[in-house]
C-alpha cells in the first residue's frame, strides 16, 4: 500500500511539471461580445456626435419661444431700417426728377402722367365718410378657465376672419382702406402670425382695426352679406370676441410700401 501510493504520488508530481513545461492552450473568446462591445461604443460615440452638432451649445429641450420673439424683434427692426433707407431715396428720385422736369419736356410730361395716378394707386392720403371694424381677441378669465365647449383657439381673432371684413370691405365699394392705419391696396397680403397680424413685415397686436373709405351703407351691407363675418359675429355671440362697426368721417394714410407686382391672376 505504501509502494502504490507513493507511485501514485509521483506520477501525479510528474504530469503537473510536464504541464508546466508545455504551452497552454489559450482560451476561446465569445466572437459575439468582442464584436458588440467595439459596436457599441462606436454608436455611442455617433450619438453623443450628432446630439451635439443639432444642440449647437444649447439645450436640446430648451423653450425655444424666446429666441422666436428675439428674432421677429430683429426682423422688425430691419424692416425699419429698410423702410427708411427707401424713403430717403425716394425722396432722392422725386427731388432729382423735380429738377430735370423744369428742363426737360419728356421727363415733365411723365412726371405729370404719374402724379395724376397716384391717387388711384393709393399714393395720396385720403379723408371722407367710411366705417372702421374692430376685431379682438376675447378676454381671458380670471381664473384661467375656457367657456365651455371652447378651446384656446376659438377664442383669438383669425388670418379668416381679418379677411373676411377686408374681402367685404372692398365688395361693398370702398374707395381707399387701412389696417391698423397702415394703406392697403386690393393686392395686399394679410396674413395671421398666431394671435398676431403680418402686414408689410410688420406685426401687429389685436385688437385689428379696419378702416374703409366709402359709402357706409353699401360697406355696412356688405358686411352684414359677408358669410365669414356672420360666422365671426356667432364667434362672438357664443365666446365674447369682440366685434365693433361704426360709422364716421375716416382717414387713411397714403400706400408706402413697395408696389413691384411679381404676378396677378384674372378671377374666371
Amino acid at each position: 500500500m505504501e509502494y502504490t501510493s507513493g507511485a501514485a504520488s509521483w506520477q501525479k508530481a510528474m504530469r503537473r511539471a510536464v504541464a508546466a513545461l508545455l504551452p497552454r492552450r489559450p482560451r476561446q473568446r465569445r466572437p459575439g461580445w468582442s464584436i458588440g462591445v467595439p459596436l457599441i461604443a462606436a454608436a455611442a460615440g455617433l450619438l453623443f456626435t450628432t446630439t451635439a452638432t443639432t444642440a449647437g451649445g444649447t439645450a436640446l429641450r430648451e423653450d425655444r419661444r424666446p429666441e422666436l420673439t428675439q428674432l421677429i424683434e430683429d426682423r422688425r427692426e430691419r424692416v425699419e431700417v429698410s423702410e427708411l433707407r427707401a424713403a430717403r431715396l425716394r425722396a432722392e428720385v422725386e427731388s432729382q426728377t423735380a429738377a430735370l422736369a423744369d428742363t426737360d419736356g419728356p421727363i415733365s410730361a411723365e412726371r405729370d402722367r404719374a402724379q395724376a395716378s397716384e391717387l388711384s394707386a393709393g399714393f395720396t392720403a385720403l379723408t371722407g365718410p367710411g366705417v372702421t371694424v374692430e376685431l379682438d381677441d376675447a378676454a381671458r378669465r380670471s381664473d384661467g378657465t375656457l367657456p365651455k365647449g371652447a378651446t384656446n383657439d376659438d377664442l383669438v381673432v383669425h388670418q379668416g376672419d381679418v379677411q373676411a371684413v377686408v374681402n367685404a370691405l372692398w365688395a361693398g365699394g370702398a374707395e381707399a382702406m387701412s389696417i391698423m392705419n397702415v394703406r392697403v391696396l386690393t393686392t395686399s397680403a394679410v396674413r395671421c402670425v398666431g394671435n398676431t397680424l403680418l402686414l408689410h413685415g410688420r406685426v401687429y397686436s389685436p385688437p385689428f382695426k379696419i378702416v374703409a373709405i366709402g359709402d357706409p351703407a353699401a360697406l355696412q351691407q356688405a358686411l352684414a352679406g359677408s358669410e365669414g363675418v356672420r360666422l365671426f359675429k356667432q364667434a362672438v355671440e357664443h365666446y365674447q370676441l369682440g366685434y365693433s362697426e361704426r360709422v364716421s368721417t375716416v382717414s387713411v394714410p397714403a400706400f408706402e410700401d413697395s408696389t413691384a407686382l411679381r404676378s396677378a391672376t384674372v378671377p374666371r
